[in-house]
């Protein structure tokens, strides 16, 4: 059987107007990796996420137009990679759903993005959780969804969101587990160290929170304007320059050859006024942009031709991937027809159905003091510390069962080989024993 291509996913914030540091750090590596013969690569606009922090309707509808059409006039090639806009699969939404029943909220609680704002709002003396959305608070189990609902092998990110890819393989772990198959390919996360990074007007890194933004698609007189304003230094010319922690070098080396670049900087030791740089820099970068531009423009000016192409990616995503999987999913989780039920031998196939449960054992020790562990057949998944009575050891049992404790504070650690994400998922597995055994008691 032949092994599949390699999958690669590519999330795409549909946020604000592209500019050059986007061009340079994100789409054009990005998509010269697409066009990899042993690679699959999917790129959606990730919409949905972005309502997490933008809520002006227009203004998203307009930004997913800007960044598709960016995308596509760049050379992203819709017949050679699937392209997408994330809200046009709603598998993704209902994977969340599935996801969230398994996450761990101990492990939301350590996302970045909500510590941050739970820090803001201390600093601040408000409440934790004081403008913090359940968006927010639940953005890594989107993200999970994004990547495993299509069970990618590498999500290429920046250093600051590998927590989500962690994050995405535990849930997946979680799942697998629970449902007692390998549903999900646990992703890796990909991240390039040499992912240039371009200075902005004002010599710091190119954002749109700092203001100091080149558009991308800008026209030719606004663009040189913008590179003409570019901050230097007062040299004059015929005083040499540096080149080290130049904006204006760093901007002319993102888009020149090698030979190019060695020119340019032969011309700051030459001492070449600040006037000529800027406009060899306009020059070099609109040569480039210009026939990009011609093509955004023509594609912003038919919305419903990017319309239909996003529409057909979906389509074609969902009936080759999503669909499929989820009815699985569906059928996995219980979620399932009824007129399928054989009632007389329904009882009978849930127990043979259901997986063994991992089993607590209190035991003492020679050293006289009271010991348990978790245990999985012959695995030992969590062994404890000592407890000078065993009222003290049956009572971190039942906190741990109960879910009352997270984890990482549990008087007990991982037997050996045993992963934090494998000791969650059978501790889960017993919570929701024990919550059907009290239903049914009460019934």
């Amino acid at each position: 059987m032949p092994q599949r291509p390699v999958r690669v996913l590519t999330g795409i914030t549909t946020s604000g107007t592209p500019h050059l540091g986007n061009y340079v750090g994100a789409i054009r590596p990005a998509i010269a990796t697409s066009r990899a013969a042993d690679t699959e690569s999917f790129y959606f606009l990730a919409d949905l996420h972005s309502l997490i922090k933008a809520q002006d309707p227009a203004r998203t509808q307009r930004s997913t137009l800007e960044i598709a059409a960016a995308w596509l006039a760049c050379g992203l090639d819709p017949g050679k990679v699937w392209f997408y806009r994330q809200s046009d699969i709603p598998e993704i939404t209902e994977l969340t759903w599935y996801l969230t029943c398994v996450a761990g909220k101990g492990i939301l609680n350590r996302a970045h993005a909500y510590k941050a704002a739970v820090d803001r709002n201390r600093a601040d003396g408000e409440d934790d959780d004081s403008g913090v959305t359940a968006g927010l608070f639940m953005y890594p189990v989107l993200m999970a969804a994004d990547i495993l609902v299509f069970n990618a092998d590498r999500v290429p990110v920046g250093r600051d969101q590998v927590q989500h890819i962690e994050m995405a393989r535990d849930f997946g772990q979680r799942f697998n587990h629970v449902y007692g198959r390998e549903w999900f390919v646990l992703p890796e996360a990909v991240v390039d160290e040499q992912v240039a990074t371009l200075p902005g007007l004002d010599g710091r890194k190119m954002s749109k929170s700092y203001g100091n933004t080149i558009a991308l698609f800008a026209p030719p007189a606004e663009l040189k304007k913008l590179v003409f304003s570019i901050v230097t230094d007062s040299r004059a010319p015929g005083e040499a320059k540096d080149t080290e922690g130049s904006a204006l070098f760093q901007l002319y080396q993102a888009f020149a050859s090698r030979e190019q670049t060695a020119a340019f900087a032969q011309a700051f030791a030459d001492g070449i006024g600040w006037g000529d740089a800027k406009q060899r820099l306009y020059d070099l970068v609109e040569a480039e942009i210009a026939p990009l531009r011609e093509r955004y423009l023509d594609l912003v000016a038919r919305p419903g031709d990017i319309e239909d192409t996003l529409r057909d990616g979906a389509r074609r995503l969902r009936e080759r991937h999503a669909t499929p999987l989820l009815a699985q999913l569906r059928e996995a989780v219980g979620l399932r027809d009824l007129s399928t039920v054989r009632l007389a031998a329904m009882e009978a196939d849930a127990v043979a159905e259901k997986p063994s449960l991992a089993a607590f054992k209190q035991y003492r020790e020679a050293d006289g003091r009271f010991y348990f562990k978790l245990v999985e057949g012959e695995r030992v998944l969590l062994q404890s510390r000592g407890f000078d009575a065993p009222r003290d050891a049956g009572q971190a049992i039942a906190a741990l069962r109960r879910g009352s404790v997270p984890l990482a504070q549990a008087p007990a650690s991982a037997g050996e080989g045993v992963t934090d994400a494998e000791v969650q998922a059978a501790l889960d597995a017993l919570a929701a024993a024990d919550a059907e055994k009290a239903a049914r008691a009460q019934a």
